[in-house]
């Protein structure tokens, strides 16, 4: 019996927990929404694991890992900007990066040819600095220990910048191959 399915069923259990995850934080439960999402975390490292030591891979799992890392970041931070634990600007450039991603492929896709889905470097930069500067806001909003200012408003501005080149970087390589 295969069991080559567990990957992308430890992935489709991380997209379920993307809507739980927002409403935690939305309710001000940060201690819960901080171990759930490292739970998430850990379910993202464990099916990665598992797809490359068993040679699991498939072409769903590498479309549905990113898009569960996407649903479960974007759910962390509208939430987050809903409670004004991140500011609204913040938020709306991750949302519109994300847009800006998800479009360009389409588009590519449609006008161009089939497209393989290979995050760039920089977007996987991007992506751990996203979970870095979540799980520090919800750390902080336990209100167990208080991290300095200069922490999260720094993680803010790195976050903010990474995004931004993030984006401009896919969109600069996308229209270079089109």
């Amino acid at each position: 019996m295969s069991l080559s399915w567990i990957p992308n069923a430890i992935t489709g259990l991380r997209m379920l927990l993307a809507p739980p995850l927002a409403r935690l934080i939305i309710d001000g439960r940060h201690a819960e929404a901080l171990w759930l999402a490292a739970f998430a975390g850990l379910s993202d490292a464990a099916d990665g694991l598992l797809a490359k030591r068993y040679g699991w891979t498939s072409r769903l799992g590498g479309l549905l890992d990113p898009i569960a890392d996407k649903l479960m970041l974007l759910a962390c931070f509208v939430a987050l900007g809903i409670g004004d634990e991140l500011p609204a600007w913040l938020v709306w450039l991750v949302v519109g990066r994300d847009a800006l991603i998800v479009a360009g492929a389409l588009a590519y896709h449609r006008l161009v040819g089939a497209l393989q889905a290979a995050p760039s470097s920089l977007s996987k930069v991007t992506t751990v600095f996203q979970i870095v500067l979540v799980l520090l806001v919800l750390f902080d909003g336990l209100h167990a220990v208080s991290l300095p200012g200069w922490v999260l408003a720094g993680a803010i501005g790195l976050v903010a910048a990474l995004t931004l080149a993030s984006g401009l970087h896919y969109a600069i390589v996308w229209s270079a191959k089109a």
